[in-house]
C-alpha cells in the first residue's frame, strides 16, 4: 500500500484494522498518524480512543491488548505503537522481552473497533520476521521514502494550496534550492511565505529570496560556482558572509572540498553517458540535498562540458 491510496481510504471513512509505517521521511509518518487521528477519532475523541505506546519501554503484548479491548465512550480506539525493535531491520535485543506469538494472533484476528498502528522508526523492515511477512500479506505496510525531484515540488504546492495560497513550480523549486529538502524546514518555510502572500494570495520567487534565509551548502555552493567561474570579488565576499553567520571555516572548508569531490565524479561519469539519474544513484546523492544532488550534478556536467569546449 502507498501513503496517497491509504490516505484517499481514510479520507472516504475505511480503515484498515493495521497499520505498519517505515521510512526515511520521520516528517511525513508524523503526519500520517495525525492524519488517521483526525479522521478515526476527531478532537473530541482523542483522549478517550487515541492510546501510544513505545515497544523500547513496554512490551509488544501490551499495546496489543489494549487493541483487542473494546473502547470505552468511543466507538472506536487508535493505539500508536513507536517501534525500534519488534519489526524494525537491524535490531537489537533491549531489555525488554516481546510475545510475539501474542501479536501474530492478533493479526490473524484484529479487533473490530480498532486501528492499530505501527511507526518503525527504521528505513527498512526485517523481511524474515513472522510478523513483517503476515503483515505484508495483510497490505499493511506503508513505507514513507524521502520524496525527492517533482514530488518535492508537488508537496509544496499542495501545502500551500492546503491553506489557500498558490505558488508556482519554479518558485516551489526555488525555495527547495534554498531551504533545503528537510520537509519539517521546507513546512515552516512554505507557512511562513503562505502567512506573507495572505488569503488568496500567491508565493512569488521574490518572496522566496527576501523572506528565506539559504542553507549553509547553498551559500557554499555559490561560493564553488564564484570560485569555478574565476570571480574571486564575489568568492571572498561570500566566504566574508558566512564567517559573519559564525559558521566554522573548517566546516566551510569541508563542504568546498565535498563540492569539488561530487563534480569530479560527477564528471567522470558523465563522461561514460550516465544518465542524471544512474549518476545519483550511484553517488548516493539527494536530488535537493543544496549542492549535493542532480542540481549540482546538472551544474557540474555543464561545468565539465563548457570548459571542454573551450579546450
Amino acid at each position: 500500500m502507498n501513503p496517497g491510496a491509504a490516505a484517499k481510504e481514510m479520507n472516504a471513512g475505511s480503515f484498515r484494522p493495521v497499520y505498519v509505517v517505515f521510512g526515511r521521511d520521520r516528517y511525513r509518518m508524523q503526519e500520517f498518524v495525525a492524519f488517521a487521528a483526525d479522521k478515526l477519532l476527531g478532537e473530541d475523541g482523542k483522549e478517550l480512543g487515541l492510546f501510544k505506546f513505545d515497544t523500547s519501554e513496554t512490551p509488544v503484548e501490551a499495546a496489543v491488548e489494549e487493541a483487542d479491548s473494546m473502547p470505552f465512550f468511543v466507538s472506536r480506539k487508535l493505539v500508536v505503537v513507536r517501534d525500534e525493535t519488534v519489526l524494525a531491520a537491524g535490531s537489537k535485543e533491549g531489555r525488554l522481552q516481546h510475545d510475539v506469538e501474542r501479536l501474530l494472533a492478533y493479526l490473524r484476528k484484529p479487533c473490530e473497533t480498532s486501528v492499530l498502528l505501527f511507526v518503525v522508526h527504521s528505513d527498512k523492515l526485517d523481511e524474515r520476521r513472522k510478523a513483517v511477512k503476515l503483515l505484508k500479506e495483510m497490505d499493511a505496510v506503508i513505507e514513507f521514502a524521502e520524496l525527492d525531484g517533482r514530488d518535492l515540488v508537488r508537496w509544496v504546492v499542495r501545502r500551500a494550496a492546503s491553506q489557500g495560497r498558490a505558488i508556482g513550480e519554479e518558485t516551489a523549486d526555488a525555495l527547495i534550492r534554498r531551504a533545503g529538502a528537510n520537509l519539517q524546514t521546507l513546512a515552516a518555510e512554505t507557512d511562513k511565505l503562505c502567512l506573507y502572500a495572505g488569503p488568496g494570495g500567491t508565493v512569488r520567487t521574490e518572496h522566496v529570496e527576501a523572506l528565506t534565509a539559504p542553507v549553509l551548502e547553498e551559500d557554499v555552493f555559490a561560493l564553488v560556482d564564484a570560485l569555478m567561474e574565476g570571480d574571486t570579488g564575489r568568492a571572498v565576499s561570500l566566504y566574508r558572509q558566512l564567517l559573519e553567520r559564525k559558521e566554522e571555516p573548517i566546516r566551510i572548508a569541508a563542504l568546498i572540498a565535498s563540492q569539488f569531490r561530487i563534480m569530479l565524479q560527477v564528471k567522470e561519469l558523465a563522461a561514460r553517458s550516465w544518465p542524471n539519474q544512474q549518476i545519483a544513484a550511484q553517488l548516493g546523492l539527494h536530488p535537493y540535498r543544496g549542492g549535493e544532488g542532480a542540481l549540482v550534478e546538472r551544474r557540474a556536467a555543464g561545468r565539465a562540458a563548457t570548459r571542454d569546449r573551450r579546450a
